[in-house]
């Protein structure tokens, strides 16, 4: 049987750059379950907020994020977030990371909720896509090994400690397992399980459902943003639309043309990404519409091809040219701010498992992320991972100061009344039942059809089929943590509890029971 120091489970950018930290302390495996090119990081436009600007500093940027949180951010790990943000920008820089720069200096944007610009990017509108080649080339001229096409299937545990993983090669069906120190869960959100998203296809919720069925802590499952503009044309999948065109001045209008964000909330198009994309929601109700406008017609057209030529070039091939007309837009699921509970160093409840980037809940985020510091966090909590792996022969979690209350999924009676089971049913039921408005009426009708469907899941075979079974997990831990939570909070609301409580103010942990 294979041993290394660490596995690394996925290939965006949380994989690959701790893969390429851990190569100097040990041996490094990889595991993806596409190629290693394959993941969400790709198609991150906005880029990496850090506060690196003459007028900006650590403090306004943790100000900016703990007010973006809704109350529910970590102060600890947000102050650590703004704190080393510098150092890891420098960090990828080194690594070939091609930033863009205005005379000499690295380039900066505004985005919604900042004070002032602090957005670094690449390529304009690519940022993610300039990191994910650059890390990966740097991992496929490196030692590590990496296994493609092979999907983690269960975490391995002896005595409360990790063991290793076992995996299904996808090609063969061959299921080998590898043994470990240390496993680093690195495998994105679950941005599939809705019918509109700007996610990629592997966005399936993978490493939150290995963790939730190895015991790990899975906390704020509710909250998951749903960004406001994705590129809404008949026959074409959602597109994001970066937030940065609106930071460069783009504005809002309806159906009729109207700007209607100032009716909303004093910010305008730059208010928080949960508050617009409710109020395009509204205003599509009101108008009787799927879509709203993105106008960039009064913006110099020179700035919007040089600043998002990967928008601009992929609205022109379906026959848009957005400096000259509106851009259709609708909100789209986008980011995951819970999942896997983890502390400062990354550390879960199980010793020697850790978790990074989308699939972690560091605190950093709170209720509601604030725009682009998804990436950064990534750098951030990756590189103390590694730190702390290197600290520690025997992996001991932090031992906890309060006492957790833990909520299992619970047992509902099957309905047999279910519609079938397949995955746009699944996409539907989540963006009817439990997306960007939620009711508690709603909420029950999806935990039950859910819990019906899990009863029903034959075991698992191949890839799609193991797919299937993290989605509902995941689904199941969404739909009941946003059941317990009677108020709304950031990208939570509920059309029966309105208004945020202070007794709420407070984390929804799930935890399995008798699981091994």
């Amino acid at each position: 049987m294979s041993y290394y120091d660490y596995i690394i489970v996925g290939s965006g950018i949380a994989g690959l750059y701790s893969a390429l930290l851990a190569k100097e302390v040990g041996s490094v495996l990889v595991l993806t379950k596409g190629s290693i090119e394959e993941c969400n990081t790709r198609y991150a436009q906005g880029g990496i907020a850090a506060p690196i600007g003459k007028n900006d500093s650590a403090e306004l940027h943790f100000q900016d994020t703990i007010a973006a949180g809704d109350g529910l951010c970590n102060p600890e790990a947000v102050r650590i977030l703004v704190d080393e943000a510098p150092e890891r920008i420098a960090d990828l820089i080194k690594f070939g990371v091609p930033f863009d720069t205005l005379d000499g200096e690295i380039a900066l944007t505004k985005e919604a909720a900042h004070s002032v610009p602090r957005i670094i990017h690449a390529g304009g509108d690519a940022t993610g896509e300039h990191i994910e080649v650059t890390l990966s080339q740097q991992v496929r001229m490196s030692s590590i090994e990496v296994l493609e096409y092979c999907l983690a299937t269960q975490i391995l545990i002896d005595n409360d400690k990790v063991r290793g993983i076992r995996a299904l090669d996808c090609r063969t069906g061959l299921v080998t397992e590898y043994e470990c120190r240390f496993i680093i869960l690195a495998t994105g959100g679950a941005g599939r399980l809705f019918k509109y998203t700007t996610n990629s296809e592997v966005a399936t919720g993978d490493g939150i459902a290995l963790a939730f069925q190895a015991a790990a802590e899975v906390t704020d499952m509710e909250f998951f943003q749903f960004h406001p503009t994705a590129l809404r044309l008949p026959g074409v999948p959602p597109f994001l639309i970066s937030e940065a065109v609106r930071g460069e001045g783009g504005i809002l209008r309806n159906v009729e043309g109207y700007h209607f964000m100032p009716d909303y909330i004093p910010e305008a198009d730059l208010a928080p990404r949960d508050i617009v994309a409710r109020s395009i929601l509204h205003e599509m109700i009101k108008t009787g519409s799927d879509r709203v406008f993105l106008d960039v017609t009064h913006i110099s057209p020179r700035l919007i091809t040089t600043r998002f030529p990967h928008i601009y070039r992929f609205c022109l091939d379906h026959g848009l040219d957005i400096t000259k007309g509106l851009v259709p837009v609708a909100p789209a699921a986008h980011y995951f701010m819970g999942g896997v509970k983890v502390n400062s160093w990354g550390e879960t409840n199980i010793a020697g498992l850790f978790a990074a980037g989308e699939t972690a809940c560091t605190g950093v985020h709170g209720a509601n992320r604030l725009a682009s510091n998804s990436l950064l966090e990534v750098v951030v909590f990756s590189k103390r991972i590694i730190e702390r792996s290197r600290e520690i022969e025997k992996v001991i979690p932090s031992s906890r100061t309060t006492e957790v209350e833990h909520h299992s999924l619970s047992q509902r009676e099957v309905s047999h009344n279910a519609p079938r089971l397949n995955l746009p049913n699944l996409q539907s039921l989540l963006w009817d039942k439990v997306g960007i408005v939620r009711s508690g009426e709603g909420l029950d009708e999806a935990a039950d059809t859910l819990a019906a469907w899990q009863s029903s899941l034959p075991q698992p075979i191949d890839r799609p089929s193991y797919e299937l079974n993290n989605m509902i997990f995941n689904a199941r831990l969404m739909t009941e943590a946003a059941l317990l939570r009677q108020e709304s909070r950031g990208a939570h609301f509920r059309t029966d509890f309105p208004e945020s409580l202070p007794n709420w103010q407070k984390h929804t942990i799930f935890k399995a029971t008798g699981a091994t």
